[in-house]
Order: structure tokens, then sequence, then C-alpha cells
């Protein structure tokens, strides 16, 4: 009996250590790759015996629940909708196993492995109205903080593991400020300045300062009832009524390194997965392709990266389609298209670039490969994108519009445009030397005009990552809209 334990053990640690082996060389070929030994991987109690994840979970879970009304409230809530609970679960399961590894390990309550059930539905993908983003929704601010990159390539607010590493940073650092997880949960959604204050207004007054017992807006008010309500349904789903989706307690995705620049779409035909998988793993990646600069693995299925190692090596087809160029004067699209010999539609759609926008010097933008642009993109490139932008300069025709012997040059396209208190007005429109009618003008609409009338003045655009974030996440519903950070109050 014993040596068939032992056996069954090392059997254990065999399939474990494959699943957090590198699969990839550390050079790019296309030459078959010598598999390194699995390292041995300490597995804890749980890892061992329980197959079922749900199980692990509930066996680590340490935050009070006190039967309060509001907790009871959003139970039935959840009750309420199962067809929503339901998608839930199945969504989370893709995330759960590496979330409670990573609790494990830090010995942290399992209940902290559930939040992004209340932060963003455990969608990756999720941007908040105030621009939280990610699973964890962490605030731009936030995110840098815990060193969370976001650029006009990439967004780790949005990565799998470095996101979620940066919020149990954070919640630990929270705990260690209050001593109660319930606090550290209403810090991390409110901020620890307002919770402190809260907590001193309460001690000021004699009065309890458990969460229960502060004055707080009601998205944090609700916000550990809403956990606990998921608490709660996973620790007894039947008396709820609910099923839980069955996940085995091994991981879902293996972290593959980026050894060399690579289509997005390559990865997905290397891998044999569908483009919504590969999304739901990477959502970080805001372009079509992958820079071995991000120094970021990529997230694949578990059973997907050794296919994916397979293919890769008998692939004989280029990698990358892009790379990145800096530009050297600030010029027109169309002109940086020309000397680059690229569309300049395509640098547009690429970048995100509005038209009538020129590209500023030191610009750093994304263009098809071709025969002078070979190897990879340089770190620095990759890790610091610059995209800086001014209006381009439009002649426009104006007229001058005059009250007496004070005259003013205005776009003749503006009919009701005129000085204040003017009744009648001479236009001499240079471009066509046509005469045209008089006008009277309030001066309401006098006013209104002053800045429409600024039409060369130079602005920068904001960064193209951002518009197109936002473009794609409007769509999505996040579960949160809370004004969060380290800083915030």
């Amino acid at each position: 009996m014993n040596r068939c334990f032992y056996l069954l053990v090392l059997a254990t640690f065999f399939v474990s250590g494959c699943a957090s082996n590198n699969l990839m060389t550390d050079t790019w070929t296309n030459e078959p790759i010598q598999t390194a030994p699995p390292k041995p991987v300490v597995l804890n109690k749980e890892t061992k015996t329980n197959d079922d994840l749900w199980e692990r979970i509930r066996q680590g879970f340490d935050i009070a629940d006190p039967d309060v009304d509001i907790t009871n409230r959003h139970v039935r809530q959840l009750q309420s909708n199962p067809a929503y609970v339901d998608r839930l679960l199945q969504r989370s399961s893709s995330y759960l196993f590496y979330i409670i590894e990573e609790v494990e390990a830090r010995d942290m309550p399992s209940e902290l492995a559930l939040l992004p059930f209340v932060e963003s539905a455990f969608n990756p993908k999720a941007v908040s109205p105030v621009k939280a983003a990610g699973m964890w929704q962490f605030m731009p601010a936030t995110g840098k903080q815990y060193n969370l990159n976001q650029t006009a390539f990439h967004d780790e607010r949005g990565d799998i593991v470095k996101s979620t590493r940066a919020a149990l940073d954070y919640l630990q650092r929270l705990y260690d400020m209050f001593g109660d997880w319930q606090l550290a949960l209403a810090a991390y959604n409110w901020g620890e300045g307002s919770v402190g204050r809260a907590i001193a207004k309460n001690q000021s007054a004699n009065l309890n300062t458990d969460y229960f017992s502060l004055a707080m807006p009601n998205e944090t008010k609700n916000y550990v009832p809403k956990l606990l309500a998921y608490k709660r349904i996973i620790d007894q789903p039947g008396k709820y009524g609910f099923k839980l989706p069955r996940v085995d307690n091994h991981p879902y995705f293996v972290s593959i390194p980026v050894n060399q620049d690579i289509d997005v779409d390559k990865v997905i035909e290397l891998s044999e997965i569908t483009k919504e998988q590969f999304l739901a793993l990477n959502p970080s990646y805001n372009k079509p392709v992958i820079l071995k600069g991000f120094n970021q693995d990529i997230l694949l299925p578990f059973g997907k990266a050794e296919l994916y190692q397979k293919n890769l090596n008998k692939n004989k087809a280029p990698l990358a389609s892009w790379t990145v160029v800096k530009v050297s004067k600030t010029d027109t699209v169309e002109k940086v298209a020309a000397d680059l010999d690229v569309e300049a539609d395509q640098i547009r759609d690429l970048n995100k670039i509005p038209k009538g926008m020129k590209i500023r010097t030191g610009s750093t933008i994304l263009i098809p490969k071709n025969m002078t642009h070979q190897g990879n993109v340089s770190t620095e490139f990759a890790q610091n994108p610059i995209l800086s932008l001014e209006r381009e300069f439009v002649p426009v025709p104006v007229v001058m519009k005059c009250h007496g012997k004070k005259c003013v040059a205005v776009p003749s396209n503006l009919a009701n445009y005129g000085p204040k208190g003017s009744s009648t007005n001479t236009k001499i429109t240079p471009a066509s030397d046509k005469p045209t009618a008089k006008n009277s003008h309030s001066s309401k609409s006098s006013k209104g005009q002053g800045s429409t009338s600024k039409s060369t003045t130079s602005t920068k655009a904001p960064a193209a990552n951002n518009k197109a974030s936002n473009k794609e996440s409007s769509t999505q519903k996040s579960t949160t809209t809370k004004k969060k950070g380290a800083s915030s109050d």
C-alpha cells in the first residue's frame, strides 16, 4: 500500500513539473528542441488530496460572514439570476486554479480568489466607466504603482498573471494597514485614506469601527456583502439552488516565453486554438504582434503549449508581419507612409491615428514588415512606445466681417458669426471673390464661436491604445464603477 502511494505521489510530481516547465528554447529556431527534465514541484495538501477545485477553495475560507440582511439580499439577487451566475462560474474556471495557488502561497483567505466575481465578473477585458481595467479592475495610477505597464502596445492590467500578483500585493498591504480583511477589501474599493477617515470618525464618536459599522458610499457598503454572497453559494450550492461546474484541481493554462516577435494570428494558428480562447488568456495585447521586448509570456490552454511548440518547430514561414519604427520628423501620415513605402491607411488603422493629424518627431509607430526592417523590435521601442500627434494645418477660406472701421477675419463657412453688436457686414471671400449677403448676429452666436475658429492650434492627441481599448470596452459591462487607487481618498 505504501509503495503504491509513493508511486502515485511521484507520478503527481511529474505531471505538475511538466505543467510548470518552459516548453520553448532560449532562441527561436525550427530545430527540434531538447526538453529539460521537469523540476520537482512541492505540492500542498489540497493539491494532492482534492480533485475538485471548489472543495479546495472551501477549505481556505477565513473571512467573517455575519448573518446580516445586506448579504442575504445579495444572495437572493444571485438566486434570481441563475443563468448569469452559471456563466460567471464557467468563465472563472479558466483562472481560479492560478489565483488560488497565489492566494495559498501567501497564506491569505481563499475568499480573495473570488473577488473578480465582484470586480469584473471574471472578465479580464473589462473596462469600467472610470477606466479601471482588467479582471482586478486597476485604475491607471494604481496599476503603475504596482508595476503594471500601460502603453500603446499592451496594458498589463489585463495580464492574468501580473495583475493577479499586483492585486494580492495591494490587498496584503491593505490588510497590514488595517488588520482586518473586510476593512482591507473596503479600502481596495474606496481607498485607504477614505477608510482611515471613516474609522477615525467612529473612534471619535465612541462607535464600533468594523466594516458594517462604518459610514460608506453605497458601492463600498455593498462590496463585501457581494463577495460573501458568492462565498455562500460556492460553500453550499445545493442550499441556494445551484450546481457548480466541474473544475479540476490542476492548471488550466501554461505560460510560454516569447523569444522572437510573433503575430497574434501565428500563435493562434500554431497552438490550434480560437481567437476567443487566445484573447481570454492574453487580453493585454493591443496590437496584432507580440514583441519579444515586451518581456511578457504568452498563456496557452494546458495541453496546447506542447502542440504549439511542435508546430513551431515545423514552421518555415516568417513569424512576424509587423515591426516598429521611429518617425524622424514631424509630417503627415501620407508623407510618413510614402517615406516608409507602406499604405497610409495601414498606419492610421494600426496606430489609431485620426485623420487630419500629423505624427510628431520621435513617435514610434507600428508598420508592416518589409525587407528594410528585419529582426526583432528593440526592447526600448517595445516597452516605451510614443505616439505624439498634432493637428495638420489646413488653410481655411476666410471672410472679413466689418462694423464701421472694425473688421474681423472669420472662416467663410460660419454664416452666423459676427462681431458683438454688429448689424451689417460686408463679406469678402479671397477664395472666390464673390460678394455675400448681409446678416445680423446675436451676441450669443458671436461668443460661442471663439474656440471654433482656432483651426491651426497644435494639440496632442490621446495615446492610441486608450482609444482602442475604450472603443472595445464600450460593449462590455464591468460590474463595478468605482474610483479606486492606492492614493485615492
